[in-house]
């Protein structure tokens, strides 16, 4: 009986877990980042350098001073990927006011995939219904130590986020739904 009792009561026991913010050695300059170029002297110079893509955030303070870079995925030749999630998690850890995007193109073409410009568009909303403004995406690559920044080309949009005032009005049908109900 006693054996009973105790399976039971490790049944209802839950792992206490941390999650804590390690800093590795300094990297980069503590200058403002206000434009692509900026940018590019603080990570795209080491990016450029790289065999597969990377994708990178840089998470910023209120002015724009980077609080730190955080490289949250490593993938193949021609493609990474990150769940926003991932590429949040840092940023909220920093107390970031807002965040930029920067990978690396090994290939040195450095127009955005399909892909690329779908995170883009995903990361931006998130980001804004967070409260954490994503103020540009940088795409860096070949040995021109070239770009191409979402925002210059004014494809960087602040989202229009509507919420709902009434739960009537709720979308439930959304694929982002993990569970959906047969009625309400």
């Amino acid at each position: 009986m006693a054996k009973t009792q105790k399976a039971q009561k490790n049944e209802f026991e839950l792992d206490v877990v941390s999650v804590r913010l390690v800093k590795d050695a300094p990297m980069f300059s503590e200058h403002s980042l206000n434009n692509p170029q900026e940018v590019m002297a603080v990570v795209g110079d080491y990016m450029c350098e790289l065999d597969r893509e990377v994708i990178c955030v840089v998470n910023l303070r209120s002015d724009l001073k980077p609080i730190n870079v955080h490289f949250a995925s490593v993938g193949a030749l021609n493609e990474a990927m990150a769940h926003p999630r991932e590429l949040l998690k840092a940023s909220i850890l920093s107390n970031a006011a807002s965040i930029m995007l920067v990978h690396c193109h090994p290939s040195g073409q450095l127009f955005p995939s399909k892909a690329d410009t779908m995170m883009t568009d995903r990361m931006n909303t998130i980001c804004e219904m967070m409260g954490m403004p994503l103020l540009d995406h940088i795409i860096v690559g070949g040995d021109n130590k070239e770009y191409f920044s979402f925002k210059e080309k004014n494809l960087m949009k602040n989202p229009v986020i509507s919420l709902a005032q009434d739960y009537k009005t709720l979308d439930m049908n959304s694929p982002l739904v993990a569970e959906k109900e047969k009625s309400r």
